[in-house]
Order: C-alpha cells, then sequence, then structure tokens
C-alpha cells in the first residue's frame, strides 16, 4: 500500500509533528510505503520513508499553501498512491489527523474585518473542504470537544468521525526511581529543595498563554516573597515578548527559557507544577505526558484533553471565560506539598488503569482499513 503523507513543516518538538513521526512509524510497521511531502524539516530525516521536498514559497500563508497542494497535485498525478493522509487541512484528503484546532470557530472570535479578508475564505474554505457535509474526507478525532465544534460549524456526518484513545508514549511513564532522577535533575538545575519549579512546555508562547503564566508567577512573587519559584519555558519561539514582560514585571531571572529539548520527561520529574493556560489547544499531549509522569497540572477548559486530566484528578481546570485571579489562586494552591502529592498519586494510579497509549496503533489500523476499503470500491 502507497501513501502519501502531507504536512507543510516538520520539527522535532511540535505536539502534532511527534504524532505524525509515530504514525509514520506505525503505518511502516504494516508495511506501507510512505511518501511524505513537506516544505520544511527539521532534524534526522525519516528512515524508511521517500520524503519529497516541495519547493514553493510565498509572502502569506494562505498562497504558500495554495502552491504547495498544487505542486503536491501534480506530482501525485505523475506517480500516484493508494491513498493521501493529510495532517493540515486542504482538499483532496482521504484521511485527515485532526490535530489542529476548529478554525472558523477560532474566526469568529476575532473582529469582523478579520473574516472579510483573502486569509479568512482561504483558510475557511481548506477546512470546509475537509469537514464540509459534501466531503468524504474520513477524519481521525482526538478529542471529543473538538469534534463538536465541527459537527457544528460544518453540520458533519458524525459517521465520518473517528474519536481516537490518546496516544502518549509509554515510555513518558514516571520510572521506578523517579525520586532519584527528580533530586539529580533539580541539582544540575540549582533547584533549592522547597523551591516551587513550575514548568510550560510548548511550541507557541501565545496559544499557551506564557504571558498568563508570567504574571501568576510574579503575583506569586508578591503575595509569598518567601516562597523561592522559578519557571522554565521549554519550546520553539521568539522568546524576547515575553523576555521583555518578565521585566517589567521584576520576574526576569526566574523566567528560564530553554529552547526546544530531548530531556522534557526528565524535567517533568523535576518540577513541581505544569502550566498549561492555553488560549485554545485541539488536544494537548503535554498533559497527558504530565499525567504519566505523575506531574501536577494546571489547565484551562478550553484544551482538548483538559478533562484527561479531571479524571485523572491530577491537578486544576480553569474555567471558561479565562480569568487571571482562577491561574493565580491555582498556583498558590499547589504551593501546598501535600495537596501536589495527592495529584501525583491520583494521576500515577489514573495512567496505570488507563489507555492513554494507543492513539498511534489504533489510528494506523484505521487508514490502512481506509484504504483498504477506497481501493475496493475503485477496483469493483
Amino acid at each position: 500500500m502507497r501513501l502519501a503523507l502531507l504536512l507543510y513543516k516538520y520539527f522535532p518538538y511540535g505536539g502534532m509533528q511527534r504524532d505524525f513521526l509515530s504514525f509514520a512509524g506505525e503505518l511502516h510497521k504494516r508495511g506501507c510505503e510512505c511518501r511524505i511531502y513537506y516544505i520544511s524539516w527539521q532534524g534526522e530525516p525519516l528512515a524508511g520513508a521517500d520524503l519529497r521536498r516541495v519547493p514553493v514559497s510565498a509572502i502569506s500563508n494562505h498562497r504558500r499553501d495554495q502552491r504547495y497542494l498544487e505542486w503536491v497535485q501534480a506530482d501525485l498525478a505523475a506517480d500516484p498512491v493508494d491513498g493521501v493522509i493529510g495532517f493540515n487541512k486542504m482538499p483532496g484528503l482521504d484521511v485527515y489527523f485532526a490535530a489542529d484546532s476548529c478554525y472558523l470557530d477560532k474566526a469568529g472570535q476575532r473582529s469582523w474585518w478579520h473574516r472579510r479578508g483573502a486569509r479568512y475564505r482561504h483558510f475557511a474554505a481548506w477546512e470546509k473542504a475537509v469537514f464540509g457535509a459534501q466531503s468524504h474526507t474520513r477524519i481521525l478525532s482526538i478529542a471529543q470537544s473538538e469534534q463538536d465544534k465541527f459537527q457544528r460549524h460544518y453540520q458533519t456526518p458524525a459517521s465520518r468521525f473517528y474519536l481516537l484513545p490518546p496516544g502518549v508514549d509509554a515510555k513518558r511513564r514516571a520510572p521506578e526511581d523517579a525520586l532519584a532522577r527528580r533530586r539529580a535533575k533539580r541539582e544540575e538545575l540549582a533547584v533549592e529543595p522547597q523551591e516551587l519549579l513550575l514548568l510550560l512546555v510548548g511550541s507557541g508562547f501565545v496559544t499557551k498563554g506564557l504571558d498568563r503564566a508570567i504574571q501568576s508567577l510574579a503575583t506569586l512573587r508578591e503575595q509569598q516573597p518567601t516562597q523561592k519559584a522559578r519557571l522554565l519555558v521549554v519550546g520553539q519561539d521568539k522568546p524576547r515578548h515575553f523576555q521583555r514582560l518578565s521585566k517589567r514585571l521584576g520576574v526576569e531571572k526566574e523566567v528560564i527559557f530553554l529552547g526546544g529539548r530531548e530531556d522534557v520527561d526528565q524535567l517533568m520529574l523535576a518540577a513541581d507544577l505544569l502550566l498549561h493556560p492555553a488560549r485554545n489547544e485541539a488536544a494537548g499531549v503535554v498533559l497527558l505526558e504530565a499525567i504519566v509522569a505523575g506531574l501536577p497540572i494546571v489547565v484551562t477548559d478550553v484544551c482538548g484533553y483538559a478533562p484527561y486530566v479531571k479524571a485523572a484528578r491530577g491537578g486544576l481546570v480553569l474555567p471558561s471565560p479565562f480569568n487571571q485571579d482562577d491561574l493565580d489562586r491555582a498556583v498558590m494552591r499547589n504551593i501546598d506539598g501535600v495537596f501536589r502529592a495527592d495529584c501525583r498519586e491520583s494521576a500515577l494510579l489514573y495512567a496505570r488503569l488507563t489507555d492513554l497509549y494507543s492513539m498511534h496503533s489504533a489510528g494506523a489500523d484505521l487508514i490502512v482499513e481506509f484504504i483498504r476499503q477506497k481501493r475496493k470500491h475503485q477496483g469493483g
């Protein structure tokens, strides 16, 4: 079975990009030949795959996307495959992995002027090409809350959605020597035993709510001046704006930007609290990683995986609409080591008893079955 996997950009630390890599690996295990079309690729090439760089560029993202699709369609016409799997929304997909949130829902919160522009028309049309009632694209959904939004805006038949279980890497689970690793990592970071170590992980600092987290750190410093605390920020994004905010709030020395990291699992063992006050988030695999690591969490309820935090009793879920005071109080609540220990034990028990791990194998099985059905139908 020959499959084309379409995505614009690959970089090692993005949540969707890691899902893409896992899906490609599972499909390869099933004997599929995977051809990958991309515009940019950071990191090691994917072994066993046919990587095809799409040599397009444009001033605007929507014009670049259009050129990307035109190039890919021409290449597929010359060298056909059995199925086309998309990791970004675009026309012509057999299967779409719904890692991104609903654009039309977010755009409804913007000004009317934004909705008159070419960018809006492009992204709305391409989302409709996937989710519209007349489309035949099968959708691998990762969060019921986002699925509900798509169905509300596009009246997508429920039969085209396939809700996957979560897909956190089982290797992220807290190991037997978690406490020893915690002490070693905190020593490496020069974190004192009673210091509260906050962690924020994610590329796209505005979306992930880094400004909100920095404000809460400043409030903590103001209200509890004897409590030492710092915030580690992990992710690929431009930090300048947030560095200025940290300086303005007097916490520039306590906000540490680490860039993309390979040791996030060790940082989670070392940290006391994961902050994820996101403005929107289709899923948020980092929440699952924190649950299985036993790291308490404070998260906004707009995140697709926030219900898992509540079910695991692994932290605090902030209601919408977002209120900074709610976040500040939640951070203050986590100064209590007994509360954090309760969250940790509840989360670890939940991680042992709940399937949080099989997304990619289940999704790969569905993709293979979908394309097999397509080939059978075309052959008939």
